[in-house]
């Protein structure tokens, strides 16, 4: 590195510190090219650490602006490893990157139950992230025996073939740069815009289209959401309230999904669970008994990650043959959702019955063997 970059990149901190540090009453918004220059520094590690954590805290207490998350987001683009499959379209699929604490994630399983309805899917996560450092997609694949460290060009070779149709990438390989900030982002404890950002970084992209599948909680998000996922070259997107913001509805309240699809405007949908088929009491997949949820679920989760992760991964694929319970009931729910807005199912009934096929049938599980099995 030389001087006068390493010059430029402290210059660049600190003009936009001085912006957006200086409390509630001075501080002021970054423009798009700003926001972008700081976040390519602090991802070239030309930042210093501490005013890299500052950007993030200041950011995130003054409330991001649209334009300082397209500046960030265009950077973190520019930063990923992303590659083109042969298959025309591709479900880019995104849970919160920090997993869940306050129930097991079904998921993890989602990919292979779409692949077996032919709708090629990749999972993209982290092993471990903060605030929540839940259960991951990561660590319940691993335990199920599916490789977890897939290259993006080993991904899109694994769907490309018929009998697989699925991958799981982490972040860890689709963008080095980002992951190696997972550090400093358990230092700041409170969630920065990266955390909003994570999901949007397809790893895989279709020949023809590729599509979002991603939650929220805070019911300010979907249209920061859907604008960023245009921004991001998603040719549709499915922004779903899900539980601990991931992309699986509750099982036995109504929920909101908002979508778009190609040049067409955002929509908001009331999501049933009735009108999937579904009857249940509990809301998502339980804890095992006598495993308590951590109260709030905001920091360090109080519970073992990684057995629970294995208990996830014989739970997820006890429901893949299909062994009826709460996690079969997700992945029904899941999979309709995202058959319904790709337009592969009429309604929401036929979407779960599409499903629930995949799942009896044992190709869901076919789908999911053959990952394991895959020689890439």
């Amino acid at each position: 590195m030389t001087t006068s970059v390493q010059a430029q990149a402290e210059a660049a901190m600190h003009a936009c510190l001085q912006k957006i540090a200086t409390g509630p009453e001075f501080s002021k918004d970054l423009s798009i090219e700003e926001a972008h220059a700081a976040m390519s520094h602090i991802l070239a590690g030309r930042a210093d650490p501490v005013q890299a954590g500052v950007f993030l805290i200041a950011l995130r207490m003054k409330r991001e602006t649209m334009d300082e998350n397209r500046g960030i987001l265009d950077a973190l683009l520019q930063a990923c490893v992303c590659v083109q499959a042969a298959v025309a379209d591709v479900v880019h699929l995104a849970d919160p990157f920090d997993g869940q604490t306050r129930g097991l994630p079904a998921a993890p399983f989602l990919p292979a139950v779409l692949a077996a309805c032919g709708v090629s899917t990749v999972s993209n996560g982290a092993e471990s992230v903060g605030p929540k450092f839940g259960i991951t997609h990561a660590k319940v694949l691993r335990s199920a025996g599916v490789k977890v460290d897939l290259t993006p060009g080993q991904a899109a070779a694994q769907l490309a073939d018929s009998a697989v149709g699925w991958a799981y990438v982490d972040q860890r390989q689709s963008c080095p740069a980002l992951h190696d900030l997972v550090d400093l982002r358990s230092r700041i404890v409170k969630r920065p815009c990266l955390t909003t950002l994570d999901v949007l970084l397809p790893p895989v992209r279709g020949r023809t289209q590729t599509h979002l599948m991603t939650g929220y909680v805070h019911k300010p998000y979907p249209p920061i959401y859907t604008m960023l996922a245009r921004q991001a070259g998603f040719s549709s997107a499915m922004i779903i309230r899900g539980v601990e913001g991931g992309i699986i509805p509750s099982l036995n309240q109504p929920a909101r999904l908002f979508r778009y699809q190609d040049d067409g405007l955002d929509q908001e949908l009331r999501l049933e669970p009735l009108a999937f088929g579904i009857q249940s009491s509990v809301r998502a997949v339980p804890l095992p008994p006598k495993v308590a949820a951590p109260v709030g679920g905001e920091l360090t989760a109080a519970i073992d990650v990684d057995n629970l992760s294995t208990v996830a991964a014989t739970a997820g694929l006890e429901a893949l043959a299909g062994v009826p319970g709460s996690m079969r009931e997700s992945l029904v729910y899941g999979t309709a959702v995202c058959l319904y807005h790709l337009g592969k199912a009429p309604d929401h009934a036929a979407g779960a019955m599409l499903a629930r096929d995949a799942l009896d049938s044992g190709a869901a599980t076919r789908c999911f063997e053959a990952a394991i099995d895959c020689r890439i």
